[in-house]
């Protein structure tokens, strides 16, 4: 299995195949709404407007670190919006370690020795859907040893 075989559903509850991002870079990160680093959610933004013809970046809501991520998808996609202007792609809430994760996080894993330590940990896939790099929470997504990789 590869990254283009994975179907989720987005924040509203709509399939989206993973396909689609075939021939594009890709950021994936585990997201929360109560964390110390939530104010990233501009800088994801950010990066997807200014760079959003190079690189897709997918947000997975996760309750796994701290408790962090309470509230429900709707509650969530509309905080988003609110407080950071988000429209990037977000999924619904999912696991994201632990006996729990995600099939994609499992694959993630597998494919790179990483897993998330904490919210808004990153991976940089590449436009054949292979992981470019990790990069931990306190990586900021407009930092260059990220837009350097685009």
């Amino acid at each position: 299995m590869g990254f283009y075989d994975f179907t989720m559903k987005g924040i509203d509850g709509t399939p989206i195949d993973f396909s689609q991002y075939k021939g594009k870079k890709v950021l994936i990160v585990n997201t929360a709404s109560e964390c110390g680093f939530t104010p990233q959610y501009e800088d994801l933004q950010n990066l997807h407007e200014a760079h959003g013809d190079k690189v897709v970046v997918l947000g997975f809501p996760a309750n796994n670190f701290g408790g962090q991520e309470p509230d429900s998808n709707s509650n969530i996609a509309q905080f988003c919006q609110v407080n950071y202007g988000v429209n990037f792609q977000l999924f619904e809430k999912i696991s994201v370690t632990g006996s729990d994760r995600h099939g994609l996080y499992a694959w993630l894993e597998d494919e790179n020795g990483n897993k998330p330590n904490w919210n808004f940990c990153k991976y940089l896939l590449d436009e054949g859907g292979k992981i470019l790099g990790f990069f931990p929470s306190s990586v900021n997504p407009m930092e260059e040893t990220i837009t350097d990789l685009l």
